[in-house]
Parts: structure tokens; C-alpha cells; sequence
């Protein structure tokens, strides 16, 4: 559905974005990841043809968004990280604008999301509340039932009754063979229905793997509390696979294991092993990770 090869924008002589090349086939979650700065909307704006890139290309569902750029932005619907619609218009009117420009929409799609939202369509966009203007942005972005949808930051200002529904959309989307390409700093989210991920930095592509491949990766939290004096620290940390290990409160030691725990609750278990509270790795854990190398 999506490919970019060696994408680069430049800003005069700052780089933005250097020699990103993926593939996002299509039938899967997308999600697209970095700090603030790191090039996420610079690639966005240029994947749906609003910026034209210094070096590279890029394809969707085969068109070159440059010089085929109409014919790509067929198979997009899109929602900005900043979505803006026409203040002095009602949800309804803006809606049915853009579904004439689009060609037409079905009444019976548009009338199905807007309720699944929970949106007044009757309100003018300017009198609207930020959570309510992204409604309107989710249904038009979803309205025309694009093969790609190409979503920034899509679930701000929504509460959490809408953002789960919101999520349950993104896996129709998926499940009827369509493309939701998701950049978001909500890493929850992005865990909860993400296929795959790329992490950005730096404007360069530092990793691109599925969401069980990055999080099986990461250190395991482990708390252990003893029933009595919990053992000195310094011989579990030469076991194997663990990482580090700290005194807690009374008799909790808390160690960071990478990898199997056998080998190490073969060690403890002499101790009187009263409790053990094991913090599985998520998708925040592998993202600090690479944020601490730029502090």
C-alpha cells in the first residue's frame, strides 16, 4: 500500500527527514513513532501530497504521490495532526461539501459513523468544543471508506468512551483488508491495535518491527517479596539474565530480568518466596528506550 524509498526533506541545510525507506503492505495497522522533532508530520505531509519531498519517492497503492499525486490521493483519507474545517459551517454542511468533492459519499456510511461518534452535526464547527471538531475530523477522514487512511494524533481531545470506539474502527478498517498508517504519542493505543511499528529519530528510521517482536524485546520488571530478610543482591545480579536488581521496601527486592526468570526463581526460591508481581513489557518501555539515547 505504501512505499517509500530513501524519503528526504531538507530544510536548507537542516535535514528533516534523511533516506527513510519502508514498506506498509496492506490489511494492517501501521503505527508511526518518534519524539517530538523527530519527522513524523514532515513524512505525513508528504505521504498524502501536500509537501514535495528533497530526495526519494514515494508510492501508494502504486501511485507516485508526486507526479501522480491526484491519482494517489484517491485511496487517502486523511486527518492531520492540527485538523482545521470551516468555522461558519455546520458539521453537516462541511461534511456534505467534502463529500461532493470526493464524488459523493454514501448517506447510510456518513449517517453510521456520525452516530458511532456521538457527534451533533447540527453545530457550527465554530461553536464546537476541540473533542467535537475531531470528531468531525475522524468522519471525514473515515467517510469515504479509503483503502489508506492516514491518521496524526487522531484520538486528542476525545474522551475515553469515544476513544475506544475510535479504536474499534481502526480494526474494521483493518479486517476488511484496508491500510491505517497511525502516528499518536498515546503508546497505549498504538499498542492495543498496531501490527507493526516504526520508530523515527532524528529524522532517520532507527527500528521497524511488529509490536511482539519490540515489547518481547524489553526487560521484564520483577518485584519479589520474602518472608523474612530477603538474600544480598550482589550474587543474584550475577545470574543469568539479570539485568539489575534493587532493595525495596521491607523485604521486596525489585530486578529488572531479560529474558527467562527460570534460572533466577531457581536461585531465590530458598528464601521464602512470599509474592511475586511480574510488569510485563510494553510499547512505553521499548519507546524510553530509545528516547534516553538523546539525553
Amino acid at each position: 500500500m505504501i512505499v517509500m524509498r530513501d524519503l528526504t526533506k531538507s530544510y536548507g541545510r537542516s535535514p528533516a527527514l534523511a533516506e527513510v525507506s519502508l514498506e506498509v503492505p496492506a490489511g494492517v495497522i501501521f503505527g508511526y513513532l518518534g519524539p517530538n522533532g523527530a519527522g513524523k508530520t514532515t513524512t505525513i505531509r508528504m505521504l498524502v501530497g501536500l509537501m514535495r519531498p528533497t530526495g526519494g519517492s514515494i508510492t501508494v497503492a502504486g501511485a507516485d504521490v508526486v507526479r501522480e499525486r491526484s491519482r494517489a490521493q484517491r485511496h487517502i483519507g486523511y486527518l492531520p495532526g492540527q485538523f482545521v474545517a470551516y468555522p461558519d459551517l455546520t458539521a453537516q454542511q462541511y461534511l456534505n461539501y467534502l463529500a461532493r468533492l470526493r464524488g459523493g459519499v454514501e448517506a447510510a456510511v456518513l449517517e453510521r459513523l456520525v452516530e458511532r461518534m456521538d457527534l451533533d452535526t447540527s453545530v457550527r464547527i465554530g461553536a464546537m468544543s476541540h473533542g467535537n471538531r475531531q470528531k468531525v475530523g475522524i468522519v471525514q477522514a473515515f467517510m469515504t471508506e479509503p483503502d489508506l487512511l492516514v491518521l496524526d494524533e487522531p484520538t486528542q481531545g476525545l474522551d475515553p468512551l469515544i476513544q475506544r470506539e475510535f479504536l474499534t474502527m481502526l480494526r474494521e478498517v483493518r479486517d476488511s483488508g484496508r491500510t491505517v498508517f497511525l502516528s499518536s504519542h498515546v503508546l497505549s493505543e498504538v499498542q492495543a491495535v498496531a501490527d507493526t511499528v516504526a520508530i523515527l529519530r532524528h529524522g532517520r528510521l532507527v527500528e521497524v518491527r511488529s509490536v511482539a517482536e519490540l515489547t518481547a524485546q524489553s526487560l521484564r520488571r520483577i518485584d519479589l517479596t520474602f518472608a523474612a530478610a530477603p538474600p544480598d543482591p550482589e550474587p543474584l545480579r550475577a545470574v543469568d539474565g539479570v539485568r539489575s536488581v534493587e532493595r525495596g521496601a521491607g523485604h521486596v527486592l525489585h530486578i529488572e530480568v531479560d529474558g527467562s526468570t527460570a534460572e533466577l526463581l531457581k536461585v531465590v526460591a530458598p528464601y521464602g518466596v512470599s509474592d511475586i508481581v511480574s510488569h510485563e513489557p510494553d510499547l512505553e518501555d521499548v519507546f524510553l528506550t530509545y528516547y534516553g539515547q538523546d539525553r
